[in-house]
C-alpha cells in the first residue's frame, strides 16, 4: 500500500515540478531577452551568444565602448537584486541551490519553505541573465525539492515520505531543465553523499517524478538534446584508453583547482566582515571585470560547450593566437575565477553548469593536444574528449559518477562514448576522494542524521 501511495505522490511531484520548470525556463528567456536585446542592445554584448570570438573584442574601440563598459556593472546589479530578494522573502542556509536542498534533506527533515519557489526563480534569473557566472541547474534542484516539500506538507505525509519526495523533486528538476530524464532520476538518489553511498529508497520515486516532469517540459520546449555532437564521435579503438587516462589525470587536478579556488574566495568573503550585500556587489564587479575582457565567461557559457564540440573544425580564441589549446585552458581558469566570485560572494547561481563548462574546456584542450601529436590512425576527436571531460569533471567535483556518465550522453544525444566516460569518471572520482563542491554532502549513510 505504501508503494502505491508513493507512486501516486511521485506523479504529483513530477507534474508540479514540470510546470514550475516550464515557468522558470520562460523567465530565463524573458530575462535574457531583456538584458541582451533590450537594455544592452548592442553588437558588443550580442557576442555573449555568438561563441568564442573573443579575439575580435580586444580592439581599442571595442574596449572603450560604453556599452561594453556596462558589462562590468551588470553582474553586480543583478547579483545584488537577487541577494536582497532571497534575504528578504526566502532566506535559506546558503544561496547555493543544490547545497541548500542537500542540507534540508539531512538536517531539516526535508523541509523547504514554499516561498523559495518564486523567490529563488526570480533571484537566479536576475543573477545569471545579467552576466553572473553560474548556472540555472543548481537553483532548479532547489525549486524541485521545494515543490515536493510543499506537496508533502499539503498531504500531511510523514517526515520519511517528505524526504523521499523531496529527493524525487530534486531529481525531477534536473531531468526537466537538462532534458535528461534518466540522469535526473539517478541524481535524485546519488547527490546526498560524497562517497559512493546512495539513497536507494528514493530511486523509484525519482524515476517516476523525473519521467513526468521531463515529459511536461519537453511538450513545451521540444525533445531534442541540449547540444549537438559531430556524427563521427565514437569509441572504436582500445588504444584511446591511454589518452583518456591522461584526460582523467588532467580533470582530477582541474577539479582540485576549481574547488580550492571556490573555497578560498568563499572563505575570504565570509571572514571579511563585509555585509553580505556588499560582498555580492564586489563579487559581481570582479565577475564583470573578467567578462569585460572575456565576455564568454558571463552567464551559463553554454556556447563554449557547443563550440568545444566543433573545436577540430574552427579557430577559437583568436585573441590568443592559433593555438586553441591555450585558448581553452585560459578559458577554464577565467570561468573558474568568475564563478568563484559570483557564487562564492553569495550570488544566487549554481556551480553545476560551470563545472560542465570547465570540464568541457579541459577535455577539448586535451583532445586537441593528442589530435596534434598522435598519428591519425589513433582517431582522436576533440569533441569526444570535451564530452568525456564534462562527465569526469561532474563526477569528481560533485561526486555523482553515475549521473555524470548518463547526463553527458543524454544532453548530447551521443551514447557511443559511455565506455570512455566510465573510465574517466571512475578514475577522477577515485583520485579526488574527499573533494566536493558541496559542503552539505555527508560522507556516507552512517554519517547522516537520517540514518544514524
Amino acid at each position: 500500500m505504501r508503494t502505491g501511495r508513493n507512486f501516486g505522490e511521485s506523479i504529483l511531484v513530477g507534474v508540479f515540478v514540470g510546470f514550475v520548470v516550464v515557468v522558470f525556463r520562460c523567465m530565463i528567456e524573458i530575462g535574457s531577452h531583456l538584458v541582451l536585446n533590450g537594455i544592452c542592445n548592442h553588437r558588443a554584448l550580442s557576442r555573449l551568444g555568438d561563441g568564442l570570438a573573443i579575439g575580435k573584442m580586444f580592439s581599442v574601440e571595442a574596449l572603450l565602448d560604453w556599452h561594453r563598459l556596462s558589462l562590468i556593472m551588470l553582474p553586480a546589479i543583478g547579483a545584488l537584486l537577487g541577494y536582497l530578494l532571497i534575504r528578504r522573502f526566502a532566506s535559506t542556509r546558503n544561496t547555493h541551490g543544490t547545497g541548500s536542498a542537500i542540507h534540508a534533506y539531512h538536517f531539516e527533515d526535508g523541509y523547504i519553505p514554499g516561498a523559495v519557489i518564486p523567490v529563488k526563480s526570480i533571484a537566479s534569473v536576475l543573477t545569471v541573465s545579467t552576466g553572473g557566472s553560474g548556472g540555472y541547474e543548481g537553483p532548479v534542484t532547489l525549486l524541485g525539492a521545494a515543490c515536493a516539500s510543499v506537496l508533502a506538507r499539503w498531504m500531511n505525509l510523514t517526515v520519511r515520505a517528505r524526504r523521499i519526495l523531496m529527493a524525487a523533486g530534486l531529481g525531477a528538476g534536473i531531468a526537466a531543465l537538462f532534458q535528461a530524464p534518466l540522469a535526473g532520476a539517478i541524481f535524485g538518489f546519488e547527490i546526498f553523499y560524497s562517497s559512493s553511498d546512495v539513497e536507494y529508497e528514493t530511486l523509484l520515486p525519482s524515476f517516476i517524478a523525473s519521467a513526468v516532469s521531463y515529459t511536461i517540459y519537453a511538450y513545451f520546449f521540444g525533445w531534442e538534446p541540449l547540444f549537438t555532437m559531430p556524427p563521427d564521435c565514437a569509441y572504436t579503438s582500445g588504444v584511446r584508453l591511454l589518452p583518456y587516462f591522461v584526460l582523467a589525470i588532467v580533470v582530477t587536478f582541474g577539479v582540485r583547482f576549481y574547488i580550492s579556488l571556490f573555497r578560498t574566495v568563499e572563505r575570504r568573503f565570509a571572514r571579511s566582515g563585509i555585509p553580505g550585500a556588499a560582498c555580492v556587489v564586489i563579487g559581481g564587479l570582479m565577475t564583470g571585470l573578467i567578462g569585460y575582457f572575456v565576455p564568454d565567461v558571463l552567464g551559463t557559457s553554454y556556447q563554449v560547450i557547443q563550440a568545444s564540440f566543433t573545436a577540430g573544425a574552427s579557430e577559437l580564441f583568436e585573441g590568443f593566437g592559433p593555438l586553441t589549446i591555450a585558448g581553452f585552458i585560459c578559458f577554464f581558469f577565467m570561468k573558474a575565477l568568475a564563478t568563484a566570485f559570483t557564487v562564492g560572494s553569495g550570488g544566487s547561481a549554481g556551480v553545476f553548469a560551470p563545472a560542465l563548462v570547465c570540464g568541457g574546456s579541459l577535455g577539448a584542450a586535451v583532445g586537441l593536444f593528442f589530435q596534434h601529436y598522435l598519428p591519425d590512425w589513433v582517431g582522436i576527436h576533440p569533441a569526444a574528449f570535451a564530452l568525456v571531460g564534462m562527465a569526469g569533471f561532474l563526477a569528481s567535483a560533485i561526486r555523482i559518477p553515475l549521473t555524470a556518465i548518463l547526463m553527458v550522453a543524454e544532453i548530447s544525444g551521443n551514447h557511443s562514448l559511455l565506455l570512455p566516460a566510465m573510465w574517466v569518471c571512475g578514475i577522477a572520482f577515485w583520485l579526488n576522494n574527499g573533494w566536493s563542491l558541496y559542503r552539505s554532502q555527508v560522507h556516507c549513510r552512517e554519517s547522516s542524521p537520517v540514518h544514524s
